[in-house]
């Protein structure tokens, strides 16, 4: 059954290894996957621990539904404590990993402590053990797994693993599986760094018995025609996630030039038709691929066409490199976005975070806040493609004066910098802004604001506001499964509402990372995706765990407030530009300058923002300073917390 998998404990240090059940209380209350993660973490890590020593406590975990007759539970998922941002640390991936470990047993793997040298874990049926990785270390993320299968002899393993960037402890660096499945943002791949862990290796042959399979099949065939037949996931099929570019650019929400426009002109070359074409033409037709379980197939494959990286074969490009490595640095040319994303995940670098930074120092260059002497000659100029490739190669390597100060992350390179560097640098809470540009859209601009590991699009991020869908749909969707009366608006430049819509994305986005299904099979990007009521019923036919929508909507409310708590004990504050839930200056006193008509001259009313942060504290039951109110505490069962019940 998927609830006999198992959590073990592993200390580094001292080489204990200790695997135990997962209660089914604990089950009721936090589900699996992120959820369990933040109870584990609170509970686990010691109050101001330092995120790159030893009492840092890493997470490692599949959702509850994960290698099930369930579409699309391939997810795994990975928590600290950030060393970019001293607050919380979380990063979810895809592939094939997390499914290997469930067969080998386990849902969660708790890694204390530090090793005196380079280590990998390997996890086979029920078994854990700790070997030497001095041979792997210093290898790319690719060559790391290749090593591990052919040090284990056996070519199924599937390995979780840091390049060369966590061994530098680049406070951005990933943990990564396969060629590009990222467990980006945050930083935990400089955790492995720091403990001396290079992997997690897992093979598994163990069955999971399915609570009653004929109708978990049947069902899941029903998931499966609603999410092959939508719009959004049908052209992700067939573009990937690249899709998102043209309509965003276009319409001017992207950032460019870190945050001087809200458009990249001349782009073509980077639009998804062109990129489509460069992996069909090195690739062949059928260059779209999938994580374990999941129809979609959103993930393209190609070979670098030309320059110094010609036949190279990567896998992607995601938006997100469109926008690190095309957008923002104002080098829309596929080669430097196929190149700079090839670059990042062999070297396990968050595409985000290094792209931002990178056109953040531009920025700083071309105000002559920084020059060539901190740059060690390099012409860092917006649109000079050689240097966006230098610098993620300076970064990940800690070359020179700028890659080792980049490679701290944001604020600490400003603090370094000086100069009021930090004016210009966009983030929040310490981690750098996806390359998206939210002053035209209220409710996106909260969602990022109010990220529990920081600036993010997958935590709470209302995407379908930009939709217009009539407000009888809206209310359908955002009065499901708990009642909603409150006022809504399909005008996406409006501010009524939206805090609403950003706290019910929040408990769905909590919601699938508990069971371990990925995000565009819910209410992400499309509106009529599975979300509450599907779960209730995919849950109980796969587990025989009886909860309602409402019940898992509670268990979601849970896990987003004991996330909540970690930060707050590690020092969240409100107003606090570099660990609060606040947006940069710009945001409110520079308005759009390029775009569509209803995006041109926009920007963020900081009053009205407020009172939307106001309003977003009293739906989770937090006062104006953010802090859970005891009832709150309480009504959720965590006025206990720390319990240590696992």
């Amino acid at each position: 059954m998927p609830l006999d998998r198992k959590i073990a404990y592993i200390d580094l240090t001292t080489g204990d290894i200790q695997t135990k059940p997962i209660p089914l209380d604990v089950r009721k209350k936090f589900l699996g996957g992120r959820g369990l993660d933040a109870y584990l973490l609170y509970n686990h890590t010691e109050k101001g621990c330092d995120p790159l020593g030893p009492k840092n406590t890493l997470m490692v975990s599949g959702g509850i539904l994960t290698a099930t007759c369930a579409s699309a539970t391939a997810r795994t998922h990975i928590m600290a404590k950030s060393p970019l941002t001293g607050l919380l640390g979380s990063a979810n991936m895809g592939g094939f990993f997390a499914p290997e470990m469930a067969w080998a047993g386990f849902h969660h793997l708790v890694i204390k402590g530090k090793a005196k040298h380079p280590v990998y874990i390997y996890i086979h049926n029920g078994e854990v053990e700790i070997r030497d990785a001095r041979d792997i270390w210093g290898k790319s993320v690719t060559d790391s797994q290749w090593a591990i299968r052919e040090d284990l002899g056996d070519q199924e393993v599937k390995s979780l693993v840091c390049g060369p960037a966590g061994e530098n402890l680049v406070r951005f660096a990933n943990v990564m599986t396969g060629i590009k499945n990222s467990g980006g943002r945050s930083g935990m791949g400089c955790v492995l760094g720091s403990k001396n862990l290079k992997a997690v290796a897992v093979r598994g042959t163990m069955d999971i018995k399915i609570a009653r399979p004929k109708e978990a099949l049947e069902y899941n065939k029903r998931f499966i025609d609603q999410i092959v037949s939508a719009k959004v996931n049908q052209t992700q099929g067939a573009l990937g996630t690249p899709f998102i570019w043209g309509a965003t650019n276009s319409w001017g929400g992207v950032r460019c030039r870190n945050f001087q426009y809200n458009q990249c002109e001349y782009a073509d070359d980077i639009e998804p038709e062109r990129i489509d074409e460069i992996c069909e033409e090195t690739m062949g037709k059928y260059h779209m691929t999938g994580c374990f379980g999941c129809q979609v197939h959103c993930r393209a494959q190609y070979k670098i066409p030309s320059g110094p990286y010609a036949g190279t074969y990567d896998e992607g490009p995601e938006y997100t490199s469109q926008g690190a490595f095309g957008g923002e640095t104002d080098t829309p040319r596929a080669i430097t976005v196929l190149t700079g994303n090839h670059l990042v995940n062999k070297f396990g670098m968050d595409n985000l975070e290094t792209g931002s930074l990178i056109s953040w120092a531009m920025e700083l260059y071309e105000l002559g806040i920084i020059t060539s002497k901190e740059t060690d000659g390099i012409d860092l100029k917006f649109g000079n493609d050689d240097a966006v490739i230098e610098m993620i190669d300076r970064i990940c390597f800690r070359k020179g004066w700028l890659g080792d100060t980049l490679a701290d992350g944001g604020i600490a390179a400003s603090e370094k910098i000086g100069k009021n560097s930090f004016n210009y640098l966009i983030q929040v809470k310490g981690m750098s802004n996806l390359h998206s540009d939210e002053r035209a859209t209220p409710a996106l601009a909260l969602n990022i604001a109010t990220g529990s590991r920081g600036s993010d699009h997958l935590r709470s991020r209302p995407a379908i506001d930009l939709y217009h869908l009539p407000e009888e749909v809206l209310r359908k969707i955002y009065s499901n499964p708990v009642p909603y009366d409150g006022p809504l608006s399909s005008e996406h430049t409006e501010y009524i509402g939206k805090p609403w819509q950003v706290f019910w994305q929040e408990n769905c986005y909590m919601g699938v990372d508990c069971l371990g299904i990925c995000k565009y099979h819910t209410t992400f990007l499309g509106a009529t995706l599975p979300n509450f009521e599907d779960w209730s019923k995919v849950l109980y036919y796969n587990t025989g765990l009886e909860m309602n929508p409402e019940e898992i909507w509670d268990v979601a409310v849970r896990c987003n407030m004991i996330e909540r708590l970690f930060n707050l004990r590690e020092g969240l504050a409100r107003e606090d530009l570099k660990k609060g839930d606040m947006l940069n200056h710009r945001y409110f006193d520079e308005p759009c300058r390029r775009g569509a008509i209803d995006v041109v001259g926009r920007k963020i009313d900081k009053k009205k923002f407020i009172q939307m942060i106001d309003e977003f504290y009293e739906h989770k039951g937090l006062d104006n300073n953010g802090i859970p109110k005891p009832e709150t505490l309480k009504k959720l069962g965590l006025k206990n917390e720390p319990s240590h019940l696992v």
